[in-house]
């Protein structure tokens, strides 16, 4: 079935593209670049703000991590209706409004004096960086790559995982040299400056009629095929299937964990004995684990079953959250960044394509609206959760034991789950 033929989709259908690989470079580069400029919604780059927000406004830093989890909350509560705006006005118009709205809101919140409007743009922040532009990147590759769609989001998750991670080291020199206001403007004319243009002018109007591979000689000489696309299901219908919910649960599973573990990062190995500088520097094996597992998982995920994949990758997150409390300095801590930034990566990218697998295109957004408002939602209270354990016990040990389970939960989950049938 084309891409667009379902009355649901708001993508317009076009004649067949003569280049599927320029086409596809086109897709692939404008998602990637809207990945790229979610940085500044993500935990990584906020977090290099905490210290001077704190100084500046004369608030705790217990007051700004308040402020963040509020805004992530409020903001994952809009994110199920921005996935049905997605699926109404089409990814390319998403892609621009999203980044104006987000681009303005940085620039904005370099003005904030207090604490009410600190809150006000963490909403912003966190709903148009991690939330609405990286639905609508991810969700952009879904819709226009039907052939190879794995490793085209694979592509697409590891700049974003680059860009993510590198960010913190630019901002905190920026901050230090312009301070903080300066440098959340200037993240916002940045947006405003890349992503626009990418979804204006790089990204493809149309969707060819016979999908993008379909027209790649290359492609027919092979023989390959492109993944036969189920009947498309609404949100109530997908919600009615067990693999709904064990790709929620993941992901919400994955986002609470990777994130109490990021937030907590310098304390938690600062416990196992690793000073400050080691314990930033372990997120250089995190970087390049994640680079490997989104290529890796975006392969291997057009050639196994996607119930095979979520196993696997929940089980490493529940072996990393169990040694994360007994690493030492050392090849082990080592070893943890590595798992750490390879779980993180391979479940960012495994969640953009399960879903059309599964459930079709047609109401694509509004089905992984929902899992990005969960993983919003989760990763407000994950840095919560593993204090409060750390307070209880005086010691990260006992709550990374307990947050380990979540994952193996998930694990027996998918080993009993059957995928939806695709005639229903």
């Amino acid at each position: 079935m084309p891409i667009g033929a379902n009355r649901s989709t708001s993508v317009p259908v076009g004649r067949p593209l003569r280049g599927s690989a320029g086409y596809r470079g086109r897709v692939i580069g404008s998602a990637s670049v809207a990945m790229a400029m979610t940085a500044p919604g993500q935990t990584p780059a906020i977090s290099v703000f905490v210290d001077p927000l704190s100084t500046a406004l004369h608030v705790s830093r217990s007051s700004v991590a308040m402020a963040y989890s509020i805004g992530s909350l409020a903001g994952a509560l809009v994110l199920p209706l921005l996935g049905r705006l997605l699926d109404r006005f089409g990814p390319r118009r998403a892609m621009v409004a999203v980044a104006l709205c987000f681009g303005a809101i940085l620039v904005a919140a370099g003005t904030v004096t207090e604490f009410v409007g600190l809150s006000t743009a963490f909403v912003g922040i966190r709903l148009g960086g991690q939330g609405a532009l990286s639905l609508v990147a991810t969700t952009v590759v879904t819709v226009y790559v039907q052939r190879h769609r794995g490793l085209a989001m694979g592509v697409v998750s590891a700049i974003g995982t680059s860009a993510i991670s590198l960010a913190p080291l630019a901002l905190e020199r920026l901050i230090g040299e312009l301070g903080w206001r300066t440098a959340w403007q200037l993240e916002g004319w940045a947006v405003l400056a890349i992503a626009v243009p990418a979804a204006l002018f790089v990204l493809p109007r149309r969707v060819p009629a016979d999908g993008d591979v379909r027209t790649s000689e290359a492609d027919a000489e092979s023989g390959t095929s492109a993944r036969e696309p189920p009947v498309d299901w609404t949100l109530r219908e997908a919600s009615r299937t067990a693999v709904f919910w064990v790709v929620v649960s993941g992901a919400g599973a994955c986002s609470l964990i990777t994130t109490a573990l990021t937030f907590h990062q310098v304390s938690l190995l600062g416990e196992r004995g690793l000073g400050a500088a080691e314990a930033a520097a372990n997120f250089v094996p995190q970087l390049f684990a994640g680079l490997l597992a989104s290529f890796l998982v975006g392969w291997l995920a057009d050639h196994i079953s996607d119930r095979a994949l979520i196993s696997t990758v929940m089980a490493v997150l529940a072996l990393t959250t169990f040694t994360a409390g007994w690493v030492r300095p050392g090849w082990t801590a080592v070893a943890y960044g590595l798992a750490l930034g390879a779980c993180t990566a391979g479940v960012r990218t495994l969640r953009a394509v399960v879903f059309s697998d599964c459930f079709g295109q047609g109401h694509l957004g509004t089905l992984r609206g929902v899992v990005h408002s969960v993983i919003i939602g989760t990763s407000a209270l994950g840095p919560v959760v593993l204090a409060l354990g750390r307070a209880w016990s005086n010691s990260y040990r006992a709550a990374l034991v307990a947050l380990c389970a979540l994952p193996i939960l998930v694990v027996v989950a998918a080993c009993l789950t059957k995928p939806p049938p695709r005639g229903a």
